[in-house]
């Protein structure tokens, strides 16, 4: 199972939010870069990084970040504010290793086919779900879909990872909403990240366990529980290893 480390990006700086909200934010890091290293560090392959000011404004504003990131060796699985085919390539374009769609994915099929048909697995769907349904927009809006509903479309259309984060539990330490991850991983065929609740060691070793039964779980964002030093990176990635 794949640890992926978080990085969310909003005016240049590494923060967090709590449940997503933009008047809940918690600054980590004046420079990206260096957190980013201190992941490499210990061991890491990948790093998720996410743009907080292009999930909101819809067009990505903090790409010298990212292309910093990407400088330094690690794997990059980006979105936020990725709704044209443009900025898609564009983001590729700078090295990172897989993109993710949101808020185009939950109002055109269309639009992640064509991606899926010319990217392949660089492609991934991000399906952020209140109460099982979608929110869009930087967590702000509801779509009003079934987020299973979504999932399975998106396996159909050919999408090999979707990336499932539970908006309640994000950025709460709390655990994850393990009931809805394994109706997730239930639903679809492809593989499942699991991202929103993580607070401590104990939480990785149950979605290892989950794994056991459902081993279309790839792995696990873990953001603000590295940052508050509640996890220990290498450790978890010797445990997931």
């Amino acid at each position: 199972m794949t640890i992926y480390p978080a990085i969310d990006l909003k005016d240049g700086r590494c923060v967090r939010l709590t449940q997503g909200r933009a008047d809940r934010e918690t600054v980590y890091a004046a420079d990206p870069a260096p957190v980013a290293a201190g992941f490499r560090a210990a061991g890491s392959a990948w790093v998720h990084v996410v743009d907080l000011d292009g999930a909101f404004a819809g067009e990505p504003r903090n790409l010298a970040a990212v292309a910093a990131i990407v400088a330094l060796g690690l794997k990059v699985q980006f979105g936020g504010g990725l709704r044209s085919r443009a900025l898609v390539e564009r983001v590729l374009g700078l090295g990172v290793s897989r993109v993710v769609i949101g808020t185009r994915a939950a109002d055109s099929e269309a639009f992640v086919g064509d991606l899926v048909q010319a990217f392949g697995e660089k492609i991934a769907v991000g399906i952020d779900a209140r109460n099982g349904r979608v929110t869009v927009k930087g967590w702000v809006d509801a779509a009003g879909v079934d987020a299973l509903v979504l999932a399975r479309r998106m396996d159909a259309l050919g999408v090999r990872t979707l990336i499932h984060t539970d908006v309640a539990t994000d950025g709460m330490l709390t655990g994850p909403n393990l009931a809805a991850q394994d109706a997730m991983l239930a639903a679809v065929g492809c593989r499942v990240v699991a991202s929103g609740g993580v607070g401590g060691r104990e939480d990785v070793v149950r979605l290892l366990e989950m794994k056991k039964r459902r081993p279309n779980l790839d792995g696990v964002i873990i953001g603000k529980a590295l940052y508050e030093g509640r996890v220990d990176l290498a450790d978890l990635l010797a445990l997931a290893a």
